[in-house]
């Protein structure tokens, strides 16, 4: 810890003419003998120091040390800011806090304005339209088990729609398309395992630690399972759907007809998820080919009618 407190006092100094004992005290959470102490090591580690006393007066490196005046450029700053802005909407806690308070102390006061108009210029959030708005707390409690290496507890939705309770080493957060996981050792099944955040309930972080293991990649037999069921359908679709279709199929993949209609050539995987996706877009749009795709949607459609009858 006193290395990287010597580095960041350093690099603070090389943004800012000086700063006074008390000022890095209370930004290392430190006291002001640890201040000086650390200090006198950069002098002697050959960093020249320069102090003084009196209104104006601080703690400073020699002018003439100071090749450049930045050790951070404005991207270097602007991009950790924006990084820390998308944790801190997601993790809680006073460590976000205290490191974006740290970052924001390394920008050179004549580019604070600049630094502050770029990074506030992408904002992330995370919460739901509609719907529970738990997910900041699973996170957290999860975040801390990671942290801790402590074991977790919770129910699981299955697919089938059946809950079983999971016991989980967790080793890693995961977001992908919008949506978080959690992939860890589970110790039911003993093997790694990847479980999506809004089908976790009951989730408890318990007093029992566990040591790490070596992380095998997250979903690299889900993706290639999938790739290899992936099929390409033709579709048509209406222009008050345009946008949904922009985040499946991309620009470059649709083809408008006049008329407010549009072709598109839309990835396909043959499951109930799969037409649960073409069953959303409703009477907006409609399978062009192949025969059969074209077929069981009917049958779906019709199923779907006959329950409300």
């Amino acid at each position: 810890m006193k290395l990287e407190r010597m580095i960041a006092i350093i690099m603070l100094l090389l943004q800012r003419e000086k700063m006074s004992g008390k000022e890095l005290a209370e930004l290392f959470e430190v006291s002001l003998r640890t201040i000086y102490r650390d200090i006198e090591a950069i002098n002697q580690a050959g960093i020249p120091i320069v102090t003084s006393s009196g209104v104006g007066g601080g703690i400073g490196i020699m002018n003439e040390y100071k090749i450049e005046k930045g050790f951070f450029t404005v991207k270097d700053i602007t991009a950790m800011l924006m990084g820390l802005g998308f944790i801190s909407n997601t993790l809680s806690g006073e460590e976000t806090t205290a490191t974006l308070a740290k970052v924001k102390s390394f920008i050179p006061e004549d580019k604070q304005h600049e630094i502050t108009l770029k990074a506030n210029q992408i904002s992330f959030d995370l919460s739901a339209w509609l719907g529970s708005n738990d997910l900041q707390t699973k996170v957290e409690v999860i975040r801390t088990a990671l942290e801790h290496c402590s074991i977790l507890s919770f129910m699981y939705l299955s697919a089938k729609g059946d809950k079983v309770m999971r016991i989980l080493e967790p080793h890693r957060l995961l977001l992908k398309e919008n949506h978080w996981y959690v992939q860890g050792y589970c110790l039911n099944r003993q093997q790694f395992r990847v479980f999506k955040l809004s089908r976790i309930s009951e989730l408890k972080r318990t007093e029992e630690c566990f040591t790490m293991r070596e992380i095998p990649p997250a979903f690299s037999e889900f993706t290639d399972a999938m790739s290899r069921k992936m099929q390409k359908i033709k579709m048509k679709f209406d222009h008050s759907i345009l946008d949904r279709m922009l985040d499946y199929c991309g620009d470059e993949n649709i083809t408008p007809l006049g008329n407010g209609e549009f072709y598109t050539y839309f990835d396909f995987i043959e499951d109930d998820y799969g037409y649960g996706i073409l069953m959303s877009f409703g009477d907006k749009c409609q399978c062009i080919e192949p025969e059969h795709v074209r077929n069981e949607m009917k049958r779906r459609l019709n199923d779907s009618i006959k329950a409300y009858f």
